[in-house]
């Protein structure tokens, strides 16, 4: 196999980043939109929380919900500038990461900071 220039580095975020990351938007996504479908008394301290904030603050979470993907977009774009500076030009590598870090924000981005095109990583 020929050896990398950098180029199309890419690293798929943590399965544990995945789960949690995918678990935690999906139930606020639910809290915000479908909040009649989750059975708040079956998940203790966590359910009394989010049955409060859906009965008290829901124009909060509205805007949090909005907040939490501007973050996720955020976070996208920045993660395309990092991969400019350290030379990662294939547009399908860049797809990936702006994708990713979209779904999985910082447990994305964070792979894409630790990336040293000088002293690439040995497997």
């Amino acid at each position: 196999m020929a050896k990398s220039d950098g180029c199309d580095y890419f690293r798929r975020t943590n399965l544990f980043w995945i789960i949690t990351v995918t678990f935690s938007m999906g139930y606020f996504t639910c809290t915000v939109f479908v909040p009649e479908k989750i059975p708040f008394e079956n998940l203790g301290p966590l359910g009394t929380l989010s049955r409060y904030l859906v009965d008290n603050h829901a124009d909060l979470m509205y805007k949090g919900w909005w907040a939490m993907w501007a973050v996720h977009v955020l976070e996208a774009v920045v993660a395309m500038r990092v991969c400019s500076q350290k030379g990662i030009d294939n547009a399908a590598t860049r797809c990936l990461w702006f994708v990713q870090t979209v779904l999985f924000g910082f447990a994305s981005l964070g792979l894409l900071l630790k990336y040293d095109p000088e002293r690439p990583k040995q497997h």
